[in-house]
Parts: structure tokens; C-alpha cells; sequence
């Protein structure tokens, strides 16, 4: 009889048995083996289970480094969560962060201590000060004999429309559904060399730190600098054998519209996975022809469902108008399209995205008014407690069965009488050679459509050309040339920004 897994540390328990000694994550210049994360993270998990804690947040509070997966793993097998911060987050953001969750002990790195010693913390720990204790192993097999797969594992803050931060909270059994299904997916294995892009402050790096424990795969840290040259990204890449990729849509526009690939391809790089934003046609062209004979996977999925829950295998020409879909849920994920009367969507009509299954997380942190908005009941279900998770996304079913992302229901705006979807004003922008990203933004207050783009055409121009694609109702009020498109810490387009700027105009 096989025993059902309930702890995601026992992927590294079971890969440090069969590869103690082969890389697990480096940042390209210095890097640890799965033996030295598995002693780092039990030795802290004791330090952390000694001094009395358990089912509270730890926070991490260092630069991006193998040591700091390792604190990851250290609270989870004190039978605590984590909660990651970096010093780039502004000192309101952390404090707001904090003021939910009333952390009791913090771990950081000598670079960051000072500033984790102002953050008023009762226990401020240097990493290298706790990740020699002696193994406890006798107390660190008790608090897992307690733990259940439904016992969390992290916290990731994300702030959302509001800018106030949620504190989202996965557990055991949601991560390993993940782990297990977007691997048999994407088809991940020991010989999956990942190159992480994504701050580990999100959940998007468990793309990458989840199947490496599985499989005793390695996972490259990417310095964030490198995403501004992209040629050196490209050697980076080369040089370290990486062979798949799970960036965000921001990172491959980087590349590819900066005619990177013109004259320089990856020769190592076979898989790549994007997401969280959609992939402009033009953009997804260049990286398709410049790397024929890769895999392209393109994934969906809030935070709120433990990251991605649909994926597309490009395995067909799209047609040339036609959007990227994003496919079909993971093995254990039912998407249920509900239209304005809570009803599910007709064939063909669009409906809120709503997700149910183990990949639900379990709500927000400390902050159960806004959990019972968005974690519902299903409608669709009369009989029984079962929850699902509200996207806010509208979606539709193509005609291959596949679900088709449309629009945020927040883009979708009422303007001279007309419903208009915000996108189909990027999708016309973007069909000019000369226009690289662009982002749309309705004025609520002053009633007007205002177009954000980066590119090599006068503002006029742009205007005159979006006059022979859209009609006169969906014109923009103004077109608006940025340097750069402003994006936010995990890659995305920064939209509450452009929108206080649109405001100004």
C-alpha cells in the first residue's frame, strides 16, 4: 500500500536520499546541494520548534539565495508557515504586512539585518547563527507526526486592485496537487535545469522550487538585472544549461522587443511556460519562430487557487487574430464559467472564470470579510458545503473546448452607451510594427479612454492608425508614449499606476 503524501518536505526528504550531492539552487555563482538545504532546514526547523513556536508566521527577511528557500523549508518543519519580504518592499507596505499577521520571529542575512532590527520583531535571528543547530530529530518527528496536509506552508501578500495587502494562505495538500499536476503537464523531470525569475516573495517561484524538490531538479536564481540586457540574459541562460523557463509575459516582451533574438538565440532553452499576463500575438510570434522546436506552454491561474490552473500546449498554429487560450484546468481542477444570474455560462456565451477543487487556498490571512467575498459557495450546488473561488476574470470556451481568457471584469467599461473590452484597444495597437507594449486605461472620473504605449511612433500617428481599426466609440481620448511601460515587483504591468497617471492628464 502506498501512503498518501501529506507533507511537501517529504519531495526533499525522498531526492536527498537518492541525490545528496547534486545542485538544487544556485544563483550561478554560488549554489547548494540538496544535502546542505535538507541539513540547513532541519537545523533551523530545531532552532525554530526549541525556542517555542509552531503554526505561527516566520518571516524571511533576506536576499535572493539558496539559503533563503532553505529558511522556507526550516519553518515548515517547525510546524510553522512562512511569510517572505525583500528590502525593496517600501517600509508601509511591510508595516501594513505585519499589522495582519503580528510575527513573533523573523530570520535575515547580515545584509539585511539592520533593517530587519527596525521592523519590530520580537525575535530577529541571523541565518548563519541558526542553520548550524544540532538536529533534533526526535522533536522534529513529533511535530510531523501532528501535522496534516491541510496545515499552511506560507503566506503570500498580494495587493490586489486596492493596494491593500491579503495575505494569501496555501497548505500542504494544495501545493503537492500543484506540484504533481502542472509537472505531469509540463512534463518536468531530474533533468529540468529551471532559471527562476520571479521574486520569492510571490508564489509564482513554486513553478520552479516545487518540482526541483520532486524530481532533485536545479533551479537557477536570475539576477534581476540581467532582464534590462537582455543578450547577457541570453549567455546567462547558455552558460548554466538552463532548458526551461515559467517567466511572466513582462520578461519575454523584454527579449523579444528589443530584437534580442534577431541574431542570438538560447541554444539550450527547449521549454517555456508564460503567464499572469496576456502574451501579446506579435510578441509570441517572434519567440515561436526564433525557437521552433521548443515546447511553449501558456498557464493560468490566480494566487488564490495555489498559482496556475489552466494550461495550453501550443500544439497548433493560432489563427492570426486569434487569442492565445489558456486551455484546459490541471487533473483536479473544475473551471465553471457563471454568467450575471450566477448560472452557468451557455455554450459559447462568457462567464466569470470560478475555480474549485484541492487547489484552493484557504483564504486570506486574518482577514475573513474579504475571504467570504471572493471564496463562495458554489451556486451551481444546493446540497452540500463546497467552495469556489470568484476570479474576477471573464472567460469563454473556444471552439476546440479550450478556455479562453477575455478580460479582467474590471476592464470592462460602459463608455457612449457601448460595452467595450479595454483589450481589444491594446489588440489594435498592437498590430503596428512600431508599437512594442501598450497598456489601456479608462478615466472613470473623467469619462475617457486614455492609451499607454511604449514604442517608435508619435502619438498622432498612433491615433490615426487605431482610426482604421476600431470604431469611433472606442477610440482612446488620448494616446500617451512611455520610455518604459511601469511594471510591478513581479513583472506585471503596473496598472494602478498608469491609472493615477491617467488622472493627471
Amino acid at each position: 500500500m502506498i501512503a498518501m503524501q501529506k507533507n511537501i518536505l517529504e519531495y526533499l526528504e525522498k531526492t536527498v536520499s537518492r541525490v545528496p550531492d547534486k545542485l538544487a539552487f544556485s544563483t550561478g555563482k554560488e549554489g547548494m546541494t540538496f544535502l546542505e538545504v535538507s541539513r540547513g532546514a532541519r537545523a533551523i526547523g530545531t532552532f525554530l520548534a526549541e525556542n517555542g513556536f509552531r503554526s505561527e508566521p516566520i518571516v524571511i527577511f533576506m536576499d535572493k539565495h539558496p539559503r533563503t528557500v532553505t529558511a522556507f523549508w526550516g519553518a515548515i518543519y517547525a510546524g510553522c508557515f512562512y511569510v517572505c519580504i525583500d528590502e525593496k518592499m517600501p517600509v508601509s507596505r511591510i508595516e501594513a504586512i505585519f499589522k495582519s499577521l503580528s510575527p513573533r520571529a523573523l530570520i535575515c542575512d547580515k545584509k539585511n539585518e539592520k533593517t530587519a532590527r527596525t521592523l519590530g520583531v520580537e525575535n530577529v535571528w541571523l541565518y548563519d547563527d541558526i542553520a548550524e543547530t544540532e538536529e533534533n530529530t526526535e522533536l522534529l518527528g513529533d511535530i510531523r507526526a501532528h501535522q496534516c496536509d491541510t496545515d499552511p506552508i506560507y503566506v503570500v501578500f498580494t495587493s490586489g486592485s486596492t493596494g491593500v495587502p491579503k495575505g494569501v494562505v496555501a497548505c500542504h495538500r494544495s501545493v503537492i496537487d500543484y506540484t504533481e499536476t502542472l509537472s505531469k503537464a509540463l512534463g518536468f523531470s531530474e533533468n529540468t535545469v529551471f532559471a527562476n525569475q520571479t521574486p520569492l516573495y510571490f508564489d509564482a517561484p513554486l513553478k520552479e522550487l516545487m518540482p526541483t524538490l520532486k524530481f532533485g531538479a536545479t533551479t537557477y536564481f536570475v539576477p534581476k538585472m540581467l532582464f534590462s540586457f537582455p543578450v547577457r540574459l541570453l549567455d546567462y541562460l547558455d552558460e548554466n544549461n538552463i532548458n526551461t523557463v515559467c517567466w511572466v509575459v513582462s520578461a519575454f516582451v523584454q527579449i523579444s522587443s528589443l530584437g534580442a533574438l534577431e541574431n542570438r538565440t538560447p541554444k539550450t532553452l527547449n521549454k517555456i511556460a508564460f503567464g499572469s499576463e496576456v502574451f501579446p500575438r506579435k510578441q509570441y510570434d517572434i519567440w515561436r519562430k526564433a525557437l521552433p522546436n521548443a515546447e511553449f506552454f501558456n498557464l493560468y491561474g490566480p494566487t488564490e487557487a495555489t498559482g496556475m490552473s489552466c494550461y495550453w500546449k501550443a500544439d497548433r498554429v493560432l489563427s492570426e487574430n486569434e487569442p492565445i487560450p489558456v486551455g484546459r484546468p490541471f487533473d483536479n481542477t473544475d473551471i465553471i464559467l457563471l454568467n450575471d444570474k450566477d448560472e452557468r455560462a451557455e455554450k459559447g456565451e462568457q462567464g466569470e472564470i470560478c475555480i474549485r477543487g484541492t487547489c484552493l487556498t484557504l483564504g486570506y490571512y486574518n482577514n475573513p470579510e474579504k475571504t467570504a467575498e471572493v471564496f463562495t459557495q458554489n451556486p451551481l450546488n444546493k446540497f452540500y458545503p463546497e467552495l469556489i473561488y470568484r476570479t474576477g476574470d471573464i472567460g469563454r470556451i473556444n471552439e476546440y473546448g479550450e478556455l479562453v481568457f477575455v478580460s479582467r471584469k474590471d476592464s470592462q467599461i460602459k463608455h457612449m452607451g457601448h460595452r467595450i473590452e479595454l483589450g481589444e484597444i491594446d489588440s489594435a495597437a498592437q498590430k503596428s510594427d512600431s508599437v512594442k507594449r501598450t497598456c489601456c486605461i479608462y478615466d472613470a472620473d473623467a469619462k475617457r479612454i486614455v492609451l499607454f504605449y511604449v514604442g517608435d511612433i508619435a502619438e498622432s500617428d498612433l491615433s490615426a492608425f487605431l482610426a482604421g481599426y476600431l470604431p469611433r466609440y472606442m477610440m482612446p481620448a488620448v494616446c500617451v508614449k512611455l520610455d518604459v511601460m511601469p511594471l510591478t515587483d513581479n513583472g506585471k504591468t503596473d496598472r494602478r499606476t498608469l491609472k493615477e497617471k491617467a488622472a493627471t492628464l
